[in-house]
């Protein structure tokens, strides 16, 4: 049998093809020699004393020794060794990330994988390097390094990697433990291009070659612009768009009816007008956001890149911030422009926060007319039950044949969240101490989140509410010929105290409103049906 003090010995000896050790088998053949230790002292105790008994546990102790090198030895070739200015760690063979990856991986184990990093951040560093590629390229970088990193970056571009970003958005205020994934993975993959062996960091280095002329203090906030400006230009504002478009159709569909209905002040019966009328104040509220959406995007397409560490460009060349802008201009098909003042750039998000605010007065507009269109179709019959809401599941486990406004309800919750939203990127963008704000992650998450649960959320409005939506004529008509506020019409004729006390002798007696003008001689009866008309009620007078 092979002595105990050998098995340490054996295990260093063991290496990997790629010729590194694995400082796991260390451990492993620890704990081979306690087994083998404890073993020894129930010899000694003479616990185990037949010839049988002994036999058995020599052969069960070579098993389980066999099985563990057995063991490490296959978990060799599912791990290579990475390496930073820390030291040796161990990364998954078949992962393209690095030494500084898996450290964020261990530092940051917060909420994974349910906050991981969104993934149009992910694309937009694919976008950013491959552009940072192409301009280093004509800055001295060698063109097949260059052309690989492109070639690995348009893969993170185009989502071909994105399980190869693990990191959540919880770690530096700076994103740079991102921005070393991003590096990290576009460096293996090109060496991987090249022929080369992962984890090398030959031919093509995370830091010398992808991250060549940059830092993390203005690649990170230069990707929080890019990847918000594309799913507010490609995302958001389409669906925005669409459901203006549809409330229109509706709109529009409204008026050719001419529905007259009782309009409703502090949630009182108020003067008549239009279904229509009333839904063109929802359309211009869908107008001002699209507008306020659209202005604030301007300053979201300044980069910082260029800025690098505090904003004063070390390590960079004259032209190289405009020559980036350029590129990932032609890249996006968007246009973008270097930040006029790159100071501004790292240190300030005061472009998202504003940018947020235009999303967060959108939730305030788009929780009113869920709100309103909630309440109008309340009901079926005991409620206002005026607009009739499209039926699309279940609405109850114990009351049979209810639904419910579901559409209203998650748009409305979508809406409460975006405003959440606000308050902690409003908070992010306070924190920018001296030259860097340092809860970047904080606020283009949060950014991200609301545009995307708008966008979704606006989209299911539109397809499984907007487009099915129905106005209730009878029902409407009903109402409007009960409210005692078509009294309002008479104050011309009568006077406001006459007709204040013609309303509140109606409402007292549960009478109608022309049997209280008649009961108090207010006014002839001809007099009032000229007078008491809807639909002389819903625009201004006209005199000559």
């Amino acid at each position: 049998m092979m002595h105990r003090s050998a098995y340490p010995r054996l295990a260093s000896k063991i290496k990997l093809s790629s010729g590194v050790k694995i400082s796991r088998f260390a451990t492993l053949s620890a704990s081979c020699a306690s087994k083998f230790s404890t073993w020894q002292v129930v010899r000694r105790q003479n616990l185990l004393r037949t010839p049988s008994i002994l036999a058995m546990q020599n052969s069960q102790l070579n098993y389980v020794i066999s099985s563990q090198f057995h063991t490490a030895s296959r978990k060799m070739d599912e791990y290579r060794v990475e390496s930073d200015a820390f030291g040796e760690v161990q990364v998954r063979s078949d992962r393209y990330w690095g030494a500084q990856t898996e450290r964020s991986l261990e530092n940051f184990k917060i909420n994974q994988p349910q906050d991981r990093m969104p993934t149009p951040i992910i694309k937009a560093f694919g976008i950013l390097k491959g552009a940072a590629a192409t301009v280093n390229i004509q800055y001295g970088l060698d063109p097949k390094i260059g052309e690989a990193i492109q070639e690995a970056a348009k893969e993170v571009a185009d989502l071909k990697l994105i399980d190869h970003f693990p990191l959540v958005v919880w770690q530096t205020g700076s994103g740079t433990q991102s921005n070393m994934n991003a590096n990290e993975v576009i460096s293996n993959r090109a060496i991987e291009i090249l022929g080369g062996k992962m984890g090398s960091k030959k031919p093509v280095h995370p830091n010398d070659h992808v991250n060549m002329s940059a830092s993390s203090n203005d690649t990170f906030p230069t990707v929080m612009h890019i990847a918000a400006t594309l799913e507010l230009e490609n995302e958001l504002l389409p669906a925005l768009k669409s459901l203006r478009k549809a409330l229109q159709a509706k709109t529009d569909e409204f008026e050719a009816q001419k529905i007259i209905k009782i309009g409703r002040t502090h949630l009182q019966d108020a003067t008549p007008l239009t279904l229509a009328q009333e839904f063109s104040g929802y359309i211009a509220q869908l107008d001002f956001a699209i507008t306020r959406v659209e202005n604030s995007m301007p300053d979201l397409r300044l980069l910082a890149q260029g800025g690098t560490a505090v904003g004063t460009g070390i390590n960079t060349f004259k032209g190289f911030d405009e020559a980036i802008a350029t590129e990932v201009s032609k890249m996006t098909g968007l246009k973008f422009k270097t930040a006029p003042n790159k100071f501004e750039a790292l240190a300030a998000h005061d472009a998202l926060v504003e940018a947020h605010g235009s999303l967060n007065t959108l939730a305030i507009s788009l929780f009113k007319i869920a709100q309103d269109i909630r309440y109008l179709g309340s009901g079926p019959r005991c409620g206002l039950g005026e607009l009739s809401l499209p039926e699309n599941e279940p609405g109850s486990s114990i009351m049979p044949g209810k639904v419910n406004p579901t559409q209203c309800e998650a748009l409305t919750m979508v809406c409460a969240q975006v405003i959440g939203n606000q308050t902690a990127i409003t908070v992010g963008g306070m924190n920018g101490q001296f030259e860097l704000n340092v809860f970047k992650p904080l606020i283009i998450r949060n950014f991200l989140h609301s545009t995307r649960i708008l966008t979704d959320s606006m989209r299911s409005f539109e397809k499984n509410l907007v487009i099915g939506l129905k106005a209730n004529v009878d029902k409407i008509a009903s109402i409007l010929q009960e409210s005692l506020m078509l009294v309002t019409c008479l104050n011309p004729k009568i006077g406001y105290d006459m007709a204040s006390k013609v309303a509140k002798n109606a409402h007292k007696k549960g009478i109608t409103l022309k049997e209280s003008a008649m009961e108090l001689n207010a006014l002839s009866e001809d007099d009032f049906h000229k007078l008491v008309r809807p639909e002389l009620m819903i625009g201004p007078a006209n005199y000559k």
